[in-house]
């Protein structure tokens, strides 16, 4: 394996800059959080490195516990973060982690217990990446079915009413909308699935031919993975906009838009 040295992250990094420099002559208002994001990256990657050799050298259930747990909060935390009309207070939250916690939980223990069968089955060296990988992703989808979901539902307020008056329930009234919303979330893996080996090759099947793995193991993990991250990011998904889809209405079947963050 051919070690980076800093410089070559130099190099690296220097290209950031130089994105964030022409962004800011464009006008694009994105500098600021990209310059941000990439020192985030870095800070939280080195961090992240040495408390992974600790759980490494330890293999500890509870230690691993713990840190599933702030991996799942923080995924949780950041789905509500940046849609444009969230929900208020801690609903968004709550049932972001809800989902997360359901469906990425859900296909790692499958992969740990059933697939993979490491042992033990909580072996970090295969828990940590599996679960981030489903985690990390199935935010993604959660977050745009969601972000679709809540502006759908904002922009044509005046539609579901109206069909609430004709007399329709208020899952036939938000059918179209929530079938949108889920099929929104779920474009960034179909697309991921639909090129990968023809467009590009995964992240995780990179990582491990470059590290000396036969290209073929490679393949097969990537497979899995691709697999239950579309599974766990469906599920996740459904969840999450079923949950906000019977938010948003009140016992007499009214919309209640009063859960959302509305900017004025």
């Amino acid at each position: 394996m051919i070690h980076l040295t800093p410089w070559d992250l130099v190099i690296a990094s220097s290209m950031i800059i130089l994105l964030a420099i022409t962004s800011l002559l464009l006008q694009l208002n994105i500098s600021k959080q990209l310059i941000i994001a990439a020192i985030r990256n870095v800070v939280q990657l080195l961090l992240v490195g040495y408390i992974l050799k600790l759980i490494f050298n330890s293999n500890n259930l509870y230690l691993l516990a713990t840190i599933a747990t702030i991996m799942l909060l923080v995924a949780g935390f950041e789905i509500n973060s940046r849609q444009k009309y969230p929900l208020k207070r801690w609903v968004g939250f709550r049932i972001g982690t809800s989902a997360l916690f359901i469906s990425s939980f859900a296909m790692a223990l499958l992969s740990l217990m059933v697939i993979v069968a490491p042992t033990p089955w909580y072996s970090p060296q295969y828990a940590i990446p599996l679960l981030g990988m489903l985690l990390g992703n199935t935010m993604n989808g959660i977050s745009l079915g969601m972000d679709k979901l809540n502006q759908s539902v904002y922009q044509q307020r005046l539609v579901i009413e109206q069909r609430l008056m004709l007399g329709q329930s208020y899952q036939e009234a938000i059918h179209e909308i929530r079938s949108e919303s889920i099929r929104t979330g779920m474009i960034p893996i179909i697309n991921s699935m639909a090129i990968a080996g023809l467009v590009s090759l995964p992240g995780m099947m990179t990582g491990q031919i470059l590290s000396g793995t036969p290209p073929i193991e490679a393949v097969k993990y990537q497979i899995l993975i691709f697999f239950l991250i579309a599974a766990g990011t469906g599920f996740g998904i459904m969840l999450a906009v079923w949950m906000i889809a019977k938010r948003l209405f009140d016992d007499r079947q009214r919309l209640n838009l009063d859960i959302l963050q509305i900017k004025r």
